[in-house]
């Protein structure tokens, strides 16, 4: 086998080098070498562990003798032969004294194997026993002094038993070295660890595991000498010195640094109980803590945030969370309402409470945020608000109804009166504007208080066809000639109970608002299908079952609702309209009077591409009570003379009231308030068929009067009337006198229908 050398060639000429080389190969020497032939090259290629250097002895610009004396000044201790064709013998001698090991001449190479040999050897002896003693003794000197400055405690066993140990082997016992030499790890141990096997069995098995050259990995429980606990991780591996087998086991105390994390899984267990979202980040948003309340809020599992900047997560604009962040930075602590987002990017009103913490030397460190989802609590008060808003509504505008109500009611039953009697065309269309303003008027009154006091009013069974025929004659007579009407319904659409008045506002609020968002013209499309709605819809919709319903839908190719006000739409006094241009009751209205009918509205829009309205109302099975056409004046049954009792404040209610009666065959007797009712009907009670009274007056309401009335015959038939509707019993008759209410303003028709149905009651 080749003996492999490192080598120096200080040589100008590159054959003479090569030549040397294949000599040494000859020899079994495999050389690694390099040739230099100036001063720089030679010391940059000069180094310690360099096994040989040969030198020509004369060169142009370099010398044998000067890379020698350059060698001697280095201080390294490396074989030197100089080769030559022109060395004499002074000055070969001259070159061993100067420290050469050998010198040979050019033509005598055969000789530079055995030469390279001897100087190896030489070398190798001189450096000899000494050196390597001093090197062993100096190693024996850091070993011993690493081995006792460890931080972790390390011990030496043969056959098992405790040979050496550092300072902290013998700190982490509370023992001197003399009290462990010679014991066995077991000795120092409880008689069970922590794993609950037995001290001795698992030191064997362990110690026996290592011995056959298994490294070992494990946590091993000892005692101090005062008693005290100690858990240490420990590995254990084998080793050979002198022939002889030991085991090294270096032990870390992990005892705090486990008390400290059990401790922390506590606490961390503690705040995943929370209801609230704790999180904390660092000081550029990274998230370092997500517990499980923080995964319930907003729906993101902990290893999906952990890293992960909070800004970005559940902020919807990063220009909020940078300014809370300033905040925090800047005080130490912030609290407020903010809006976050889930992880399906619902919004949520959040109580935010973050504070900075810090070091122990007062540095900045991260940020704790503590967040209490409060939207629900939100929708709460904002409903509460709502609903004493709306009471404190219902309040008002009962009043200013009631005043409503009695100016108009004298206009629209006189209006209908003049008709009758009226042949001139010009003239009967001036009372047919005059009648449709009154009645716009009365509209605006209803549309009040249905919102305000959610009143069922009068339910017939009809069919949808009815409410589009009207609707239908009143868009084309009023509406703009560029917005083209389009009716869609079924011959065999479903019965639906309700107040026709009521549910023809639906349609026409509805068709108002498609005409407002069509300014430019466009198509306005009333459709009605029946449909079968299931239970996952209605969980939509509070308080809607699942069943038959009737779907109206009013859809407009307008302007659009945008997105952010959508669900704004149906509060009441909302609106997008310009001032004097809209109340901001209509929509309201129609969600008040659908609920009122047990059904429910649905909306879409998109901004440019028009709105869909789609109201559903239950269906029922037809009955023989279904009533669909509205009658008139003219098939109205006359009266046979009948005497009606009007009670009214009202003198102009009293005047068009008994004059309308009269001119349809019934005779009237008159009183201006409750008690004045009373003394008419003691001095008239065989004549009198009927009573019609209001239920607001001076001095003696109509409850009163109707208390009155009943005492003096409890068969006496009576009408309330009120620009009230009946609510929860308030302002209205009694069960004894029957349940017939004529809602103010009335019209002659409903006036002459609801008397002609009082009378012909058996």
């Amino acid at each position: 086998m080749s003996q492999s050398i490192e080598l120096l060639i200080v040589e100008d000429s590159e054959s003479d080098a090569e030549l040397l080389v294949e000599e040494l190969r000859r020899a079994k020497f495999d050389p690694h070498w390099h040739r230099v032939e100036t001063e720089s090259d030679y010391l940059a290629r000069l180094r310690p562990d360099l096994d040989l250097i040969i030198s020509d002895f004369a060169m142009p610009r370099f010398d044998g003798m000067c890379a020698l004396d350059l060698l001697k000044k280095q201080g390294y201790d490396i074989p030197f032969i100089i080769v030559s064709g022109t060395l004499g013998e002074d000055r070969a001698v001259e070159a061993i004294k100067q420290g050469a090991t050998d010198y040979l001449m050019k033509d005598r190479t055969e000789r530079l194997g055995a030469a390279v040999s001897h100087a190896l050897e030489e070398c190798r002896l001189r450096r000899g026993y000494t050196k390597a003693e001093q090197a062993r003794q100096e190693g024996e000197r850091k070993f011993r002094a690493l081995f006792d400055a460890a931080h972790d405690a390390i011990y030496i066993l043969h056959n098992g038993i405790f040979v050496d140990c550092n300072a902290k082997g013998q700190f982490m016992y509370g023992r001197t070295w003399d009290q462990i030499a010679g014991h066995t790890p077991d000795e120092f141990a409880p008689p069970n660890q922590p794993d609950g096997r037995n001290s001795r069995e698992k030191a064997f098995e362990i110690v026996q595991k290592a011995l056959a050259g298994e490294a070992q990995f494990f946590e091993w429980m000892s005692c101090h000498y005062d008693g005290t606990p100690v858990l240490s991780e420990v590995s254990l591996n084998r080793l050979e010195m002198g022939g002889e087998i030991y085991l090294m086991a270096v032990s870390r105390d992990v005892t705090e640094r486990r008390r400290a994390d059990e401790q922390i899984a506590e606490q961390a267990a503690l705040l995943d109980e929370a209801r609230d979202a704790i999180v904390v980040s660092d000081l550029e948003g990274g998230i370092l803590f997500w517990n499980k309340g923080a995964e319930r809020m907003y729906g993101w599992a902990r290893e999906k945030v952990l890293g992960r900047k909070i800004g970005q997560l559940i902020y919807p604009n990063l220009s909020t969370f940078e300014n809370v962040n300033r905040l925090v930075m800047k005080q130490g602590e912030w609290s407020g309402e903010i809006i976050h987002l889930t992880k399906d990017q619902r919004e949520l009103t959040i109580e935010a409470r973050l504070t900075l913490l810090r070091d122990k030397d007062g540095r900045p460190k991260s940020m704790l945020a503590i967040n209490t989802d409060v939207t629900e609590k939100k929708t709460v008060e904002s409903q509460l608000m709502r609903s004493q808003r709306m009471e404190s509504i219902g309040t008002l505008a009962g009043g200013i109804a009631h005043d409503l109500n009695n100016i108009l009611t004298p206009i629209l039953t006189s209006i209908e009166i003049l008709k009758l009697g009226e042949a001139d065309p010009r003239a009967r269309r001036i009372l047919e504007t005059i009648e449709m303003s009154s009645k716009r008027g009365a509209d605006i009154v209803r549309q009040i208080l249905s919102f305000a006091s959610g009143t069922k009013g009068e339910r017939l069974e009809m069919q949808p066809k009815r409410l589009l025929n009207e609707i239908e004659n009143l868009i084309e007579d009023t509406f703009p000639k560029n917005i083209r009407l389009k009716l869609s319904f079924p011959n065999d659409s479903w019965t639906i109970p309700g107040d026709p008045t009521q549910l023809h506002q639906v349609l026409l609020n509805l068709s108002l608002n498609a005409r407002d968002a069509m300014p430019d013209g466009g198509t306005l499309t009333i459709t009605v299908e029946n449909v079968m709605v299931d239970e996952q819809r209605t969980t939509k919709h509070n308080g809607a079952k699942a069943g038959r319903y009737v779907a109206m839908k009013v859809m407009d190719s307008g302007t659009g609702i945008p997105l952010a006000i959508l669900n704004k739409i149906f509060e009441p006094f909302f609106t997008t309209k310009e001032e004097g241009k809209g109340t901001g009751l209509g929509l309201s209205t129609v969600l008040t009077i659908v609920k009122s009918h047990n059904g429910f509205v649905e909306v879409r829009s998109e901004p440019g591409k028009g709105t869909l309205f789609e109201v559903f109302l239950p269906a029922v099975e037809v009955t023989g009570e279904r009533r669909d056409d509205f009658a008139t004046l003219a098939s109205i049954p006359q009266g046979n003379g009948e005497t009606i009792l009007v009670v009214d404040d009202e003198a102009s209610i009293l005047a068009v009231t008994s004059d309308t009666l009269e001119a349809f065959g019934y005779r009237t007797l008159t009183a201006n308030d409750g008690a004045e009712a009373v003394a008419v009907y003691q001095q008239n009670r065989d004549e009198i068929s009927a009573v019609l009274t209001d239920m607001t007056m001076p001095i003696m309401d109509g409850s009163a009067t109707i208390r009155a009335l009943l005492e003096i015959n409890p068969a006496v038939k009576i009408i309330a009337s009120s620009g009230f509707k009946p609510n929860n019993g308030v302002n209205k008759p009694s069960d004894a006198a029957g349940e017939f209410f004529l809602a103010k303003p009335y019209t002659a028709e409903a006036l002459l229908k609801t008397v002609r149905t009082i009378l012909d009651e058996t």
